[in-house]
């Protein structure tokens, strides 16, 4: 990329995560065109609909873990997460159980931004004078195994997880609690990436006890950890998953909810023949639809494989550096990763707040000609295009390390390391 000052810039975090098959495909903006010039909207009501969102709707369906095989479209995550909300309100209440109306997320989870999915994310950022989270809206702790106080042994963290999730159903009520919702990997609490066996264990908690299980692949979903879906690595079924970001890879704005089968017979045999009364007026939007069908054929055209050998590349090259003074952790999947930074390794004493990580390291990594996340704590969070190269996967990590030794001379941090 190129800035308003002729900087050019290689984006390790595509736009907001989204940008998956890269920027520039002409046979992206050439779909939305044709379709533009064939039909360029037709509404979802009254029985209505396009050929490209039903298209859509079919591929995506074939492709999606188990029997989830149905698609309801949205404009993006934030509101695929509004949506699940009142449709799992909907499956309780068409079930008989309205009482169960009680909902967990896990503490440092990102579900959104509208006033009900920013009740189940859990960052102060989005609580702070919006009067949420709400009362029926519970937290469990998150995973985050680097700072995690039962250590970071995968099995302590999954089972102290999974006995978290046991009592906080049951003292909510076993027959209160109507679904339970999380990332595979936490992207804006800061890339926390759980244990091999947690994502499965937290399922068949939920299972246990009839409560819905919704996977948030908003960020994960479309290559971003390897597969198409993060949850095929654990080999999970959730009864609905929320995706948005990489279904269009950032050029046209759309999101999707995916529900299983029991899920959408109960919704169904509930409204009786009567519409469901909810929708937006840009759902199913055949512009959108046709960009996401030519962008899964570039995902399946190559550049799954691509990103699953790049995001190996990435990790390895942050892992090395690993012994920089200021890096206290590095991980990730595919190619979603992050690296933490601390003044005390022993001690994993974050950066100094003086130093403004979010702002500072920011425009620090922009002057050297990268683009990151750069979280509040301290956390560099990378995110690149799947179709990288080698070289630019290099220059990622290269650009890193640049910034990690300018921010070593940072007179707050050399008081903090002395």
């Amino acid at each position: 990329m190129t800035d308003a000052e002729g900087r050019t810039l290689i984006d390790g975090f595509a736009g907001l995560w989204c940008v998956n098959a890269g920027y520039g495909h002409e046979s992206i903006v050439q779909a939305a065109a044709e379709q533009m010039r064939q039909l360029a909207y037709a509404t979802g009501y009254f029985d209505l609909g396009a050929e490209a969102p039903i298209r859509l709707a079919s591929a995506l369906a074939e492709k999606a873990p188990g029997d989830l095989n149905h698609i309801y479209f949205t404009l993006g995550g934030s509101d695929a997460v509004d949506s699940t909300i009142r449709f799992v309100r909907y499956y309780w209440h068409a079930k008989g159980n309205p009482e169960r109306d009680q909902f967990i997320s896990v503490e440092q989870g990102y579900h959104g931004s509208t006033s009900m999915g920013s009740g189940l994310t859990a960052l102060p950022a989005f609580h702070d004078g919006f009067g949420v989270p709400y009362s029926w809206q519970h937290k469990i702790s998150s995973h985050y195994v680097y700072r995690n106080p039962h250590g970071s042994d995968p099995s302590a963290v999954i089972e102290a997880s999974v006995r978290e999730l046991r009592a906080k159903i049951e003292a909510i009520g076993a027959g209160r609690v109507a679904a339970f919702y999380v990332e595979p990997i936490q992207g804006s609490g800061g890339v926390l990436v759980p244990p091999p066996g947690w994502l499965k264990a937290m399922r068949d908690v939920c299972s246990e006890y009839e409560v819905l299980f919704i996977a948030d692949e908003v960020i994960t979903g479309f290559g971003r950890t390897g597969p198409l879906f993060a949850c095929e690595e654990e080999g999970i079924v959730p009864d609905l998953m929320t995706t948005a970001k990489g279904l269009t890879s950032g050029y046209v704005p759309m999101g999707a909810v995916f529900m299983g089968d029991r899920v959408y017979n109960t919704i169904a045999e509930g409204a009786g023949g009567k519409a469901v009364g909810h929708g937006f007026t840009y759902s199913a939007h055949p512009v959108s639809a046709a960009v996401a069908l030519e962008v899964l054929k570039l995902y399946e055209g190559g550049l799954l494989e691509n990103g699953r050998k790049m995001g190996a590349r990435l990790l390895a090259g942050l892992g090395s550096l690993a012994d920089h003074p200021l890096v206290g952790d590095v991980r990730g999947r595919g190619m979603l990763a992050a690296v933490e930074l601390v003044c005390d390794k022993q001690k994993k004493t974050p950066l100094p707040a003086t130093l403004n990580p979010s702002i500072r390291l920011f425009d620090r990594a922009w002057e050297q000609g990268l683009i990151i996340r750069a979280f509040g704590h301290g956390v560099f969070g990378y995110a690149p295009p799947l179709c990288c190269t080698e070289s630019e996967i290099d220059l990622i990590v290269g650009r890193t390390k640049a910034v990690l030794d300018l921010t070593l001379e940072d007179p707050e941090v050399r008081a903090a390391l002395a």
